[in-house]
């Protein structure tokens, strides 16, 4: 008689609240009491095929065997954890409101009324505010009168109110409004109140297009103006202004800006979604309502488990989220402890497919109740590690504070341990065409890669010792793991040499090119590697800057380069700026400076240059073409040599399309709107997706077509002919990819170039982390992007240099290997350091570097390598005697951007480093004297808590 074998099943089967993800098979689900093993599935299968059924073992889950007529053989035991952990998680979502402006009638023939102001948004909201008077001509704002200032109201300055707004009795929607109320009885003197909103928590700022609200009251009263206003007339002559409708173009813009905490804050970051709906009369004062976004945290987490398989020789590895809708796992393995990606052996779990030739990406199953989503799968147990990170939505990546998810598979003993972290998603790890194709791998940090990637479906090109740890690489023969990238390297100057040989180019040269990126691509290998770099780049050892036909590097400058930025917030007010600033000239040039940052130079929806219309329109707020022509013609005679603020990324539209959205450009760059992103909402595009971050408020530029990149490299050559431009500083480089930069940059043959790429650095819980290396390394990839033709403002140093000072948190300055910790102490070639600009600083104040500590700002950056930018509000300041002298101080001891720093100190209230061995920098107020021993050092420079010593 044959022997069968049963399974018991219905005292088991209480499957409880994973029961989805413990047994999702139906034919598990529909099991009998006693049914015999043929008729269903073995139960040896469970085991040898979690990828089909659930992996989500635990004690009271596993089948009790029963074999016919025996005895009920022992209960099986609980697999042994091997690493169970849960990582917390922070991502954001918009929450929808309203802002409202109301204005309410006149009373009789007086001017008795009332203006409020309200937002239905959660937060703690202030009204930034002041006024202009009927008989001032600018548009400059005044602080209001002591009877105008409701209770609670702080001065700002001398020309702005801030105003905290109370809850309302009152709700919309089941929302509480936020509220202020402004009694604007008897201001006869006022025409105009204007005011923007901040967000305190946050530091959000909401501004109307772009722009300051403006409710005029003259014209509310007079009629001639309430009537333009009510009517939505934009064709007025008279200048005057309405704080719905904006002269030109400018209602294209219809969104009200975010500016972001931290060094987001821009006028390019606009969250409003439509247009205001007009709701009011003539005769009964008016009322306006405006869409508003805001961005929340929401907590979440991802919990992985793996267990010993006690019927197989595999591990069973359980993933569990609660994020909600659709996540994928982008998952490898490695087989031994150095991280290296790598496809496990097949099967593999249904509804993967392989990404890249390197990882397989899986579709994480939702669970039965809606509430996140659950993997599970088997690895062999001779694999050592996992490898992954999270994606949600399309290009929306989540990796564990800028490295990858690591979970050790062999033992917990002899591997590094894990810690939970916050995987800030203020700023989540995005990837673009570029991540996917060229420089750092986005899901772990490998190797600089500086070939010509293909845009569309191009491979990962990765070198062959891809994972080598830092003993393998860097070996006696460290030619050997850098030859790939070296070679392309090579073919790419070869490439260059012969399609734009020139007389000016001589051998010398093109070698001077090949030495610095060979040594540079070894430099970034060990550095992604996460080794300590071993290679250093060079510089020619010259004390003044080399000519352009000896240039090391296209776009780079000689390395002595100190940037001065030529203009603030306020400089477009006076018309004649370009004419200032010539008067300054042979200051700014005795001061040290060798290159000046001048102002966009285009027409522009906005005064201050930012919103470009007609590029080839060179008469702007600052002053005439000639002027600026003659402008630049005056630094080169000082020996300064010129950027050109380039804004690449938007363009305001000349005309309206079908639909009445402005996508249709004039001037003699006349495009229509399939050079306009199609994935921007607002102005309904007909070119591909965007490459990079969209600036909501105008119109996102196409990159990837063929005739805008045509007319884009024509008009930066045309620049370069006409005006004179020696170099760029490019505008909001995140809303394109990097390699359109290259491109643009070997046409137009830059002296010298830098990129703005801005975004949010990491915090937990409101601190900010001492690792920035996630968001050094968005900036460093950008860089890479455009195969190192560019640098980057260093927004990670200047982020450090808040906190440290801020917080007396000195030892922020130093890395885990007792590097700088910004771009500096990664690229410092690329790195243009600063502590201010006209975002950060000026009136905006965005950002502001942390008051009464400008100079220990400035003796940090003009010490250190990188490229130091100053600002040009400290220059003509009481700060300029001291820049001047730390200025010198780097001119006569040669430090470049290249120079070797050693941190010799790195505590709470006192950080020191030692610069090329002919410097030393302290900052704070702790104490600390350089050694005397071989070298003498002496006191150069010193101000309130900073010194520098040189050597005697």
């Amino acid at each position: 008689m044959a022997m069968m074998m049963m399974i018991r099943c219905k005292p088991i089967l209480h499957l409880g609240h994973r029961e989805n993800s413990m047994f999702p098979h139906p034919e598990i689900r529909r099991l009998k009491c006693s049914t015999p093993i043929r008729s269903l599935i073995p139960a040896a299968a469970i085991f040898s095929n979690p990828i089909r059924f659930g992996t989500s073992l635990n004690r009271s889950r596993f089948f009790p065997i029963v074999r016919d007529g025996l005895a009920e053989a022992p209960s099986v035991t609980e697999p042994e954890v091997v690493f169970s952990e849960t990582f917390p998680l922070i991502r954001t979502k918009m929450v929808e409101g309203k802002v409202t402006v109301r204005l309410d009638p006149v009373e009789g023939e007086g001017l008795g009324g009332r203006l409020v102001v309200g937002c239905d948004l959660e937060g703690k909201w202030i009204l930034h505010w002041g006024v202009t008077y009927c008989d001032e001509l600018g548009g400059e704002w005044d602080q209001p009168p002591l009877e105008m200032r409701p209770p609670g109201s702080i001065a700002i300055k001398d020309y702005a109110i801030e105003t905290p707004m109370k809850k309302s009795s009152s709700s919309v929607e089941g929302r509480f409004l936020n509220e202020l109320q402004i009694n604007v009885s008897d201001c006869t003197s006022i025409s105009a109140i204007h005011f923007v909103l901040k967000e305190e928590e946050s530091g959000a700022w909401f501004q109307l297009k772009g722009r300051d609200f403006k409710v005029p009251l003259m014209g509310y009263v007079n009629g001639d103006e309430k009537a333009a206003f009510l009517n939505g007339d934009q064709n007025q002559d008279d200048g005057k202004q309405s704080f719905s409708i904006w002269p030109g173009a400018f209602d294209q813009i219809s969104s009200l800006l975010l500016n972001a905490e931290g060094p987001q804050s821009k006028e390019k970051d606009a969250v409003f979604k439509a247009k205001p709906s007009m709701k009011q009369s003539r005769h009964s004062g008016f009322y306006e309502e405006y869409p508003i976004s805001k961005e929340e945290k929401v907590k979440n987490t991802v919990t992985v488990t793996v267990r010993k398989s006690n019927e197989t020789d595999k591990n069973l590895v359980y993933f569990e989220t609660d994020l909600p809708g659709d996540v994928t796992i982008h998952w490898g393995v490695c087989r031994d402890n150095s991280k290296k990606w790598e496809i496990p052996p097949t099967p593999h779990p249904p509804s993967t497919k392989i990404f890249r030739r390197n990882a397989l990406q899986t579709s994480l199953q939702h669970k039965k109740d809606g509430l996140g989503c659950w993997a599970s799968f088997l690895l062999d147990k001779d694999i050592a590690g996992l490898l992954f990170v999270l994606k949600l939505k399309e290009y929306v990546w989540l990796n564990n504070m800028g490295t990858d998810f690591y979970i050790p598979l062999i033992s917990m003993s002899s591997l590094p341990s894990q810690t939970s972290r916050d995987i800030d998603w203020t700023r989540p790890y995005t990837l673009e065409k570029s991540d996917a194709q060229i420089g750092v791998h986005p899901f772990e940090n490998k190797s600089l890669e500086l070939s010509n990637p293909q845009i569309e479906g191009a491979e990962s090109n990765l070198p062959e010792d891809f994972g080598k740890t830092k003993e393998e690489s860097l070996g006696a023969d460290h030619a050997t793991y850098t030859a790939e990238i070296i070679n392309e390297i090579r073919n790419l100057v070869t490439d260059i040499s012969s399609e734009k040989g020139k007389s000016t180019k001589t051998k010398e040269a093109q070698e001077s090119i090949l030495q610095e990126i060979e040594k540079l691509a070894a430099e970034a290998y060990s550095i992604f590697r996460s080794s300590i770099p071993t290679f250093e780049e060079s510089v020619l050892d010259v004390a003044e800057p080399l000519e352009p036909s000896k240039k090391v590097c296209s776009g780079t400058g000689s390395g002595y380069e100190i940037l001065c930025q030529g203009f603030n917030w306020e400089s477009n007010k006076s018309g004649r700026w370009y004419s200032e600033l010539s008067a300054k000239a042979s200051e700014l040039s005795s001061l040290g400076f060798t290159v000046i940052w001048l102002p966009p130079p285009t027409e522009s929806v906005s005064p201050e240059g930012y919103m470009p219309k007609d590029l080839y329109n060179l008469n702007s707020r600052y002053g005439s073409m000639e002027e600026l022509k003659d402008l630049v013609g005056r630094f080169h005679d000082v020996g300064i040599r010129v950027l050109g603020d380039v804004v690449l990324n938007h363009r305001c539209a000349h005309y309206k399309n079908g639909n009445g959205i402005w996508n249709i450009f004039g001037g003699r760059l006349n495009w229509d709107d399939r050079a306009v992103v199609a994935d921007d909402p607002h102005f309904q595009g007909r070119g591909n997706k965007s490459s990079g971050d969209n600036f909501h408020a105008a119109p996102n530029i196409d990159h990837s077509q063929d005739f805008v990149r045509k007319d884009l490299k024509e008009w930066l050559c045309w620049l370069r002919k006409e005006v004179g431009y020696d170099g760029w500083r490019l505008d909001f480089v995140r809303g394109f990819w990097g390699g359109y930069v290259k491109d643009y940059l070997e046409a137009s043959e830059p002296y010298f170039a830098v990129g703005e790429y801005w975004d949010s650095l990491s915090y937990t819980y409101g601190e900010m982390d001492h690792n920035q290396d996630a968001h050094r390394q968005r900036i460093v990839d950008w860089i890479n992007a455009t195969n190192g033709t560019a640098g980057a403002f260093d927004v990670t140093t200047k982020g450090i240099l808040h906190a440290a000072l801020e917080r007396c948190e000195y030892w922020r300055l130093s890395d885990s290997k007792g590097k700088p910790p910004g771009v500096v102490g990664w690229w410092p070639s690329r790195a243009v350091t600063f502590i201010e600009n006209h975002d950060t600083g000026s009136t905006q104040g965005h950002w502001r570097f942390p008051a009464g500590k400008e100079m220990q700002g400035y003796a940090y950056i003009l010490t250190h390598p990188g490229t130091p930018a100053v600002f040009y509000d400290h220059i003509f300041s009481h700060h300029q005697h001291e820049i001047s002298r730390i200025i010198s101080l780097r001119n006569r001891n040669k430090i470049n951007c290249r120079s070797e720093v050693k941190i010799t100190k790195a505590e709470r209230d006192v950080y020191a480093a030692e610069i090329d061995e002919k410097v030393v920098v302290k900052i704070g107020p702790g104490y600390y004297e350089p050694a005397n021993g071989p070298k003498q050092w002496v006191v150069a420079a010193e101000g309130k808590d900073y010194k520098i010593w040189e050597t005697s």
